[in-house]
C-alpha cells in the first residue's frame, strides 16, 4: 500500500462528507475523495431538500448555517387538461399555512455545488483529509474482503473500512461486485434550465411555493405521465429552475427522442403556460442548460431493493445504495441518515477489530428499520401516475398528484416522520428548542445572506434597532421551555417512546381526516389570510431584527486532530 487509513470515504457529495466528518471526529484516521477538481462540481443543479432532512439529520448541519437559496412552504400543482384552452386546475393543499409560514418551512432549496462544498469544508475542520481531481477505479481485496481503493493513476490506499458514496453513476460498488448497475428502467434523466431572474420578481411570482405541472402526453407541456414525470419548477434567491425528467426506457423496451421532446415541451411551457408567459419570459434569463441522470425507481425493484449494500470491508451509502426517494426525486435526506448509520457502524466495527460482512450488516438492520428511508424509497403515486395516463381518467390523475405533492401526502409520509421525531425526543427532550432555533437561524440567515459559506460575515447587530422586548420574550420562552424539558425529562421519554409505538396509528388517521379538514382548510384559508398575513409579517420583522446569538445552538466540540487538505492530478 502506499497509504493506509481507518476510513476511505468516496465521494464528496452529500453524504460522503457527513460520514467521514463523524469518523473523523471519533479520532478515526479518515480519507475523502473526490473526482471532480472542486467539490459538488458533478452535481451543479438544485433541489429542495425536505424539512425532515434537517430535522433529524447531522447535527452539524441542524445546529449549523448552511448555505441555501430560499426556504419552501408548499407546493403549488398545476393540473393542465388543455394547455390552448386555459383549462387548468390547481391543488396548492400541501401548504405550510401563516402565521408560520415562512419562518417555519417545509424544505429548502438549495444549489448543491456550495451546500456539498460547505459539508467538506466542515470535514476538513474535522481533520478529514480531502483529495481532489483523484478517481477511484477499483477497491483491492485481501483474504475475501475490500481492504482499500485503487486510484487511476496506480496508487493503492489501504482502509479498514470503505464507505462508498460515489452516487448512482459510480461504478465501484458494481466493479467490486457487490451490486448490479441500475437499469434504464430505474433512471431518469432530467432536462435543467437555469434561469437568472430578480430576487424582487421570484419575491413576485414565486414567492416561497415551488410550482409542479401534471398533464396528458397529448397535452405535450411535459414527460410522458406514462412514465410518471413532470416539469417543475424551483425558486431560488436571485434565479429558478425549470426541470423535466423522463424515463431512460419506456413500456415496452423503448427508448424516447428524448431531445426532440423536451425542446417542445420547453417551448410549450415557456410560450403557453400564462403565468410563465406573462410574469417569468420577461423577467427571466437563461444562464444554462444541464443534462443529469438520476435513479428514481430502484425502490420500487424488489431485486434492486434488496440488493447488498455492504461487503467486508465496505458499506454504500445514499444514491449507490439505491436510497433516492421515488416520489420526490431528492436523495439528500436518505445520504445524510445513511451516512451517517455507516460511520456509527464504521466506527463500532473498527474499535472491536471486526470489519467483516456479519458485523457490518448492521447497518442494513438500521437502514431498514429506519422508518423515514423505507418511506421515501417505497412510494409509488409517481409511478402510478402512469395508469391515468394510459385509461385518461381525471380523478386517478388528481388522487396521484394529491398523495405525492398534495395534502394527500400526510396519509402516508406523517406516521414514519413521527415515528423519527419521537425517537429523537426519546434520546434527548432538549431537541425540540434546538429545532426551535435552526427554524429561525435559517430564516434569518436568508433574511440576510449570511452563511457559514466562502467567507461572507455573520450579520452584524444592528443595537438601536433591535426588538428589545421581543428578544426578552423570546429568550423567556425558549428558556422555559428548556427547563421543562429538563425537569419533566424522564416523563417525555416516557410519552415519547409510547409515541413512536403508537405512530403507525397517523397514517390511517389522515386518511379518515383529510376528507374533513381538506373542505375546512378552503373554506377558513381566505378569511383568515389576513391575520395570518399580519402575525407572519410580524414574526419576520423579529426574526430579521434579532441579535442572531439568540438562536444559535451550542456547537460540539472540534476534534483536535491536524487538518489536511491534498490535491492529485
Amino acid at each position: 500500500m502506499d497509504a493506509s487509513y481507518d476510513v476511505v470515504v468516496i465521494g464528496a457529495g452529500f453524504g460522503g462528507p457527513v460520514a467521514a466528518k463523524k469518523c473523523a471526529d471519533a479520532g478515526l484516521k479518515t480519507l475523502m475523495i473526490e473526482r471532480s477538481e472542486n467539490v459538488g462540481e458533478k452535481v451543479i443543479s438544485g433541489l429542495t431538500i425536505p424539512i425532515y432532512g434537517f430535522l433529524f439529520g447531522p447535527d452539524f448541519i441542524r445546529d449549523g448555517s448552511p448555505p441555501f437559496e430560499r426556504p419552501a412552504d408548499g407546493i403549488i400543482n398545476y393540473i393542465i387538461k388543455d394547455i390552448d384552452g386555459g383549462d387548468i386546475e390547481i391543488d396548492d393543499t400541501l401548504r405550510v399555512p401563516r402565521p408560520f409560514s415562512p419562518v417555519i418551512a417545509f424544505g429548502y432549496n438549495t444549489y448543491c455545488k456550495p451546500f456539498c462544498e460547505w459539508e467538506a469544508k466542515k470535514a476538513i475542520e474535522s481533520g478529514v483529509e480531502l483529495r481532489t481531481s483523484t478517481t477511484v477505479t477499483d477497491v483491492i481485496r485481501s483474504n475475501g474482503g475490500v481492504s482499500g481503493v485503487c486510484l487511476e493513476d496506480g496508487t493503492r490506499i489501504g482502509a479498514k473500512i470503505v464507505i462508498d458514496a460515489e452516487g448512482s453513476q459510480g461504478l465501484v460498488a458494481v466493479k467490486a461486485g457487490i451490486r448490479k448497475k441500475y437499469p434504464p428502467e430505474a433512471i431518469s434523466l432530467s432536462d435543467t434550465y437555469d434561469y437568472v431572474m430578480d430576487k424582487a420578481d421570484v419575491d413576485r411570482v414565486f414567492g416561497y411555493s415551488l410550482r409542479f405541472c401534471w398533464g396528458w402526453d397529448e397535452q405535450k407541456i411535459a414527460p410522458p405521465l406514462g412514465h410518471g414525470n413532470g416539469l417543475m419548477v424551483w425558486p431560488y434567491r436571485e434565479s429558478i429552475h425549470y426541470i423535466q425528467d423522463h424515463c431512460l426506457r419506456l413500456d415496452g423496451g423503448k427508448v424516447p427522442n428524448l431531445k426532440k421532446r423536451f425542446r417542445e415541451y420547453h417551448d410549450n411551457i415557456t410560450t403557453k403556460l400564462p403565468w410563465w408567459a406573462d410574469e417569468v419570459a420577461p423577467k427571466s434569463e437563461v444562464r444554462a442548460r444541464m443534462w443529469e441522470g438520476f435513479e428514481i425507481y430502484v425502490g420500487l425493484d424488489p431485486d434492486l431493493r434488496n440488493m447488498a449494500n455492504h461487503d467486508d470491508g465496505i458499506i454504500l451509502i445514499g444514491d449507490a445504495a439505491g436510497l433516492e426517494s421515488t416520489e420526490l426525486c431528492d436523495g439528500v435526506p436518505a445520504a445524510w441518515f445513511s451516512a451517517d448509520i455507516a460511520a456509527d457502524v464504521a466506527i463500532e466495527a473498527i474499535r472491536a477489530g471486526n470489519t467483516k460482512k456479519e458485523f457490518l450488516k448492521a447497518y442494513d438492520e438500521r437502514i431498514k428499520n429506519h422508518a423515514v428511508i423505507q418511506w421515501s424509497i417505497s412510494g409509488d403515486n409517481r409511478y402510478n401516475l402512469r395508469y391515468a395516463q394510459e385509461t385518461k381518467d381525471i380523478r386517478l390523475l388528481r388522487k396521484f398528484v394529491h398523495h405525492a405533492w398534495g395534502m394527500g401526502q400526510l396519509t402516508h409520509s406523517l406516521s414514519p416522520v413521527l415515528a423519527l421525531a419521537f425517537r429523537f425526543i426519546r434520546e434527548d427532550p432538549g431537541i425540540i428548542t434546538k429545532w426551535i432555533r435552526m427554524y429561525f437561524r435559517y430564516y434569518q440567515n436568508w433574511l440576510h445572506n449570511a452563511y457559514d459559506y466562502q467567507g461572507r460575515s455573520e450579520r452584524r447587530v444592528d443595537l438601536e434597532n433591535r426588538p428589545v422586548i421581543g428578544e426578552a420574550v423570546f429568550k423567556t420562552l425558549l428558556g422555559g421551555l428548556d427547563f421543562l424539558l429538563w425537569i419533566l425529562g424522564p416523563l417525555i421519554k416516557i410519552l415519547a417512546v409510547a409515541g413512536e409505538k403508537l405512530s403507525f396509528l397517523a397514517n390511517p388517521i389522515m386518511k379518515l381526516l383529510i376528507p374533513i379538514i381538506r373542505p375546512i382548510y378552503k373554506i377558513l384559508r381566505k378569511p383568515l389570510a389576513p391575520v395570518g398575513n399580519r402575525l407572519a409579517d410580524r414574526i419576520v420583522d423579529f426574526t430579521d431584527r434579532a441579535d442572531p446569538a439568540l438562536f444559535e445552538a451550542k456547537q460540539p466540540k472540534q476534534s483536535t486532530a491536524p487538518i489536511h487538505h491534498s490535491r492529485e492530478a
